[in-house]
């Protein structure tokens, strides 16, 4: 059985650290039914021939090298860790590209590998991705999505979207959308100043229960009320920035069209041309805000104060690393809006009736207990099972309260 190194939990915690050097290993480079281009290592025991693949993608994050992949060979699978055309770059992340993607993966495992069965690894991230995926791939052409929030390509009901035979969720989110709507700063009062707050909604002021890490903070009911209600109102701002900036891009589509453009002056027509080309991308600050973060009374667990980033969130809340800091207006609506995003793996879930695994951590600071039994309800296998892994941080590492 593959072990981990002394020093695994200061690695790059997706990665595993070694694997054996007799397991075959096929690098892959795939083309979406649009042309888009993805990448994949398939890994396979030193002999024989598996019938079963594990497919492992993440929106954005380098999966190649996945902590998963030795355990899954030494147990006698293949696997196929996937990485998107969006690879550690999601400013343009369109979650209907993604599909492409996926389903690029499993044609090619399937038609050209001849593997019987494939079952998704929706890890992180990956969960919603894959619940998305499979809900579109059961849906019949002409029901499926057509366009994305934003509008445009892809229309996913002119592709073939093969279905896939298995689930499993590993430390799965809702969705990014949703969880960026839980830890985005409710008490951003400008969306041009980092700084600009709003006291009466600022979880790491002590005036509203906050403690400087590692001393647990407490927050009232009442207040957590109005701190997740102002947090979805900011998102429904977003939102409507970003539809004001796709509007403003269509108008000049539409004047770019119209019979006497040709007549206008040359820099007025430079000027519509140049709009039209959606130029606007969102800055969204300060994203590192749940109060789950800090709380621990919040859905308790065995996890400690801090999140899946630093043990001191009301710090890196004002970092330049961070989840969705950057954005088109449209990959915004279709990934990090909980309001706009169809990556949604709760309203997926139902449509989704391949066997299923859910998998918790118990220690996790960014998916809570509540999220695994939510996930195991939504379902819609009828072979369904939630498991938890005692004392494991996101990643898998030993963490929490029992570390």
């Amino acid at each position: 059985m593959p072990t981990a190194p002394a020093d695994y939990q200061t690695r790059y915690p997706i990665d595993f650290p070694n694997i054996d050097p007799a397991v075959r290993q096929r690098v892959v480079q795939l083309y979406a039914g649009d042309g888009g281009k993805a990448r994949a290592i398939l890994y396979r025991p030193p002999r024989g021939n598996p019938r079963t693949v594990i497919l492992m993608a993440h929106p954005r994050a380098d999966f190649a090298h996945h902590y998963t992949i030795p355990y899954w060979v030494e147990a006698g699978f293949a696997a196929c860790a996937l990485n998107t055309r969006y690879l550690n770059n999601d400013t343009m992340m369109l979650h209907e590209n993604l599909l492409l993607d996926l389903a690029a993966a499993i044609g090619f495992l399937r038609e050209e590998e001849g593997f019987e069965r494939i079952v998704m690894l929706g890890n992180s991230g990956g969960g919603s991705l894959f619940a998305y995926y499979d809900a579109q791939a059961r849906a019949p052409k002409g029901e499926r999505v057509a366009a994305p929030p934003g509008g445009g390509p892809p229309d996913l009901n002119r592709f073939e979207l093969p279905p896939a035979d298995g689930l499993i969720l590993l430390a799965a989110h809702p969705g990014q959308g949703i969880v960026l709507m839980g830890s985005i700063d409710a008490a951003v009062a400008d969306e041009h100043d980092p700084f600009a707050s709003d006291p009466e909604l600022d979880m790491y002021d002590e005036r509203n229960g906050y403690r400087t890490p590692p001393e647990p903070s407490r927050y009232a009911p009442q207040w957590l009320e109005r701190y997740r209600a102002a947090q979805r109102a900011r998102v429904a701002r977003l939102d409507a920035i970003a539809r004001s900036h796709l509007a403003a891009a269509e108008q000049a589509r539409a004047a770019s069209k119209r019979p006497d453009f040709a007549a206008a002056p040359a820099a007025d027509r430079a000027l519509i041309q140049r709009r039209a080309m959606r130029p606007q991308i969102m800055v969204i600050y300060r994203t590192q805000a749940n109060p789950n973060y800090l709380d621990l009374t919040l859905d308790p667990s065995e996890r400690t104060v801090g999140s899946i980033f630093s043990p001191r969130p009301d710090l890196f809340n004002y970092h330049a690393f961070g989840l969705a800091h950057v954005a088109t207006p449209e990959a915004w609506l279709s990934t990090w809006s909980g309001l706009s995003s169809r990556a949604n793996l709760i309203r997926n879930l139902p449509a989704v009736t391949v066997p299923t695994l859910v998998v918790g951590a118990m220690a996790d600071q960014d998916i809570f207990i509540a999220d695994a039994h939510a996930q195991l309800a939504a379902s819609g296998a009828i072979d369904k099972q939630l498991e938890f892994i005692e004392g494991a941080d996101h990643f898998m590492r030993a963490g929490g309260s029992r570390a």
